[in-house]
Formats: structure tokens, sequence, C-alpha cells
């Protein structure tokens, strides 16, 4: 079964319901023994193990893992190196080289960005091969919900991106008094990302926010 980071453990003791947690590992380790299940085993904290509690400086919420094989790697909007670039997150590199005046990033693969202080977090940590929000009824939401939570009232001066709908339903997590910076938009999609993301400048203001924190970690 998974093994949780004991950093996280910790620091979510008044926050999280680790009962809760098991219960969900369990289910999904019964879904693995009749069917495929992404991420793999060993991936499906990789966002929580690239960025410790002490190093979180922005949280970018995502919702479900990519759920056909090869792509999911337990970081949001994130696939392996050689996998063909996901449509949203094609869109987020154009935002990303337009807003901040540089080339697209090199790799689809977003670990330098978790390893920089991004937690990128996905609300439904597990899927079922080739049925997108299939493990939605393990209450996953409940748990990760804690994660952002604790983030948000425990610490100060942090940037959550809020990307669509879904994610934006977040806000109401983040308290107002923590001096923190949320910035919601329209979620990369195809669908969607002319309707109020490509624009939105959000890694330029997070820089500006956290400076002299950057997205390349050259600070």
């Amino acid at each position: 079964m998974e093994v949780f980071p004991e950093v996280w453990r910790n620091y979510l003791a008044d926050f999280a319901d680790f009962d809760l947690l098991d219960d969900i590992l369990s289910a999904v380790e019964r879904e693995r023994t009749t069917t495929e299940v992404y991420p793999p085993r060993g991936a499906v904290f990789r966002a929580l193990d690239l960025t410790p509690p002490e190093k979180v400086r922005v949280v970018l919420i995502g919702q479900d893992p990519y759920h056909n094989p090869g792509e999911a790697q337990g970081l949001a909007f994130s696939v392996p190196d050689g996998v063909k670039t996901p449509p949203s997150l094609r869109n987020i590199f154009k935002e990303f080289a337009s807003d901040l005046n540089v080339p697209c990033p090199a790799s689809t693969d977003l670990g330098c960005w978790a390893k920089n202080g991004v937690l990128l977090l996905i609300s439904v940590l597990t899927v079922r091969k080739n049925a997108p929000g299939s493990h939605r009824k393990f209450n996953w939401e409940l748990f990760t919900d804690a994660i952002v939570r604790a983030v948000a009232c425990k610490e100060k001066h942090k940037v959550f991106l809020l990307w669509g709908n879904f994610a934006i339903a977040k806000k109401s997590l983040i308290p107002a008094d923590r001096d923190h910076l949320v910035l919601c938009a329209a979620h990369p999609s195809p669908l969607s990302a002319h309707r109020g993301f490509f624009g939105s400048a959000p890694f330029s203001q997070t820089e500006k926010f956290l400076d002299p924190w950057r997205w390349d970690g050259n600070f």
C-alpha cells in the first residue's frame, strides 16, 4: 500500500483524518487487484514527496489524474517526458512563455516546479484506467481539502492558483487573513482557455508577490 510522507503526516495532524486515508488507500488497493489504476504505486503522493510543507510557496490544484496509460505521475497537469503533451499543459506552457517572456519549458515533467516549491496537488489522487472521475467516490477530496486548508491556515504569504470552476470552489478553504495571493482564472483546457486563462498572467503575478522567488529556481 502507498506510504504517506511522514513529514506531511505530522504537519496535518490537526487537519486530516488518517483513518479516512487508510480506508481510501485500501479501496484503491482493491481496485488494483482487478483493474489498472493510475498513477502507478509509489507515485500517488509524488506531489507531497517532492514538495514538503516547509518548501511550499505555491499551491496549484488539479482535479483528477490523467486516465490514459503512461500519463499520470502524481503531479497536477504533469506528464513524463516523451509522452504527448496534453492540451491543458500545452496551454499552460503558452501562457508561461507569454507571461514571463521566456521560452516554453523543455520538460513536460513538472517535477522541477514541485522541487522549487510548487505543490501540484491533485484533488482526487487516483483513477481507474480510461474511466475519468472513477475514484471520486472514494472521498479523496475530504483528505486533499485538508491539505489545502492546513497550508492556507498554518502559513502566510503563499500563492494559490485556482484554474477552472472546480479549483475556484476551493477558495472557501483559504482564510482571508493570512496574506495569501489567490489567483482565479478559467481552466487552461482548450474549451475555456480563451475565456480568461490566456492573459491572466499568473506566473508573473506569483513572482512579484513572492519576490525574490522565481519559477526557474534562480533567486
